[in-house]
C-alpha cells in the first residue's frame, strides 16, 4: 500500500517544505492488498467531514479508548462537523459490524504549525459523542511505551483506504501494506529526507509501498513481543510521488507523544 501526501492543503513556507504533501482528500495505499477480514485490523476507523449535505472522506484514524480517537493534526484542525466510523472494511456495504459516532471535541497538539507539516506534532485527539461498543470488529488500539524506538528494517503493517498510486484511485476497499522501519540515521542522511524529519517522527517504506492521501492520520501497525502497537499516524509523503525512493512514508513517533495524549484524556 503505497501512500503519498498530495500538496494541496499547505502553503511551503521553507525549502525543506516543497518536498511534502500533506493530506487534503481521501487517499490509500499504494503497493498494498486488501484487508480479508473485518476484525484484522479492529482499531482502524476512518474520519469523514461535513459537506455539500453529506459526509465524505477526510483521513484515517486509530480507536485508543471507548470515546477517544487518535489522528493526524492536518486532518482536523480546520473542521468543526467531523464523525468517526468504526468496524467497516468495505466502503459503503454494510455488514452489521460498523459504528458511527459525532466528534464531540477536536484537541490538536499546542505546537503544531499548519504552515510547517516538517515541525512536527502532527497528532490530534478526537473526543467522541459516546462511547463505543467494543466488539470483534470494533477494538483499542495497544499503544507504545512512552519513547520506545523501533529497530531498523522492522515490518510494519500501513492501513487505510488512501490512494492506491500517485495520482490514481480511490479503492473502495480497506488496503493494508507491509512498510519496513528506516531508521532515524538513514531517514535524515543526504539524499534520504535530511534534516525534514525530526527525531519526533518515525520513516517506513518507501519504493514499492508507502502511504498516499486519505491515509493520513492513520496508523502504523508493528507487532513487538507477539503483540501489536500503533507506533505511528501517518503525517507525509514526498511531493515527488507516494512510492518515491529513499522518500519512505514519514509517521508522527506515537512513543513521544504519550505523556501528552495522557493528559488530555486525563483532563476532559
Amino acid at each position: 500500500m503505497i501512500a503519498f501526501l498530495l500538496f494541496t492543503t499547505f502553503t511551503a513556507t521553507v525549502l525543506a517544505e516543497l518536498e511534502l504533501q500533506p493530506s487534503s482528500t481521501a487517499g490509500r495505499v499504494v503497493g498494498g492488498t486488501h484487508v480479508q477480514y473485518h476484525n484484522s485490523w479492529p482499531w482502524q476507523v476512518y474520519i469523514q467531514d461535513y459537506y455539500d449535505g453529506s459526509y465524505h472522506l477526510l483521513c484515517g484514524g486509530t480507536l485508543i479508548k471507548r470515546r477517544w480517537v487518535m489522528t493526524a493534526a492536518q486532518c482536523v484542525y480546520s473542521y468543526s462537523r467531523l464523525r468517526v466510523v468504526l468496524g467497516d472494511v468495505v466502503w459503503n456495504n454494510h455488514f452489521g459490524s460498523e459504528q458511527t459516532r459525532d466528534v464531540g471535541a477536536i484537541f490538536v497538539h499546542p505546537e503544531w504549525n499548519y504552515n510547517s507539516i516538517s515541525s512536527g506534532n502532527d497528532i490530534a485527539l478526537l473526543q467522541l459523542s459516546s462511547d463505543v461498543s467494543l466488539t470483534s470488529y470494533v477494538n483499542l488500539a495497544n499503544l507504545p511505551k512512552s519513547g520506545e524506538i523501533l529497530p531498523n528494517n522492522l515490518s510494519c503493517y500501513i492501513t487505510g483506504f488512501g490512494y492506491t498510486s500517485t495520482g490514481g484511485s480511490l479503492p473502495n476497499h480497506l488496503m493494508q501494506a507491509v512498510l519496513r522501519i528506516v531508521d532515524h540515521q538513514t531517514c535524515t542522511s543526504f539524499g534520504w529526507w535530511g534534516s525534514t524529519v525530526k527525531t519526533t517522527m518515525i520513516c517506513a517504506g518507501g519504493s514499492t509501498a508507502s502511504g498516499c492521501n486519505g491515509d493520513f492520520g492513520g496508523p502504523l501497525n508493528c507487532q513487538v513481543n507477539g503483540s501489536w502497537y500503533v507506533h505511528g499516524i501517518a503525517s507525509f509523503v514526498s511531493a515527488m510521488g507516494c512510492n518515491t525512493p529513499q522518500k519512505p512514508t514519514v509517521f508522527t513517533r506515537v512513543s513521544a507523544y504519550i505523556t501528552w495524549i495522557n493528559s488530555v484524556i486525563n483532563s476532559s
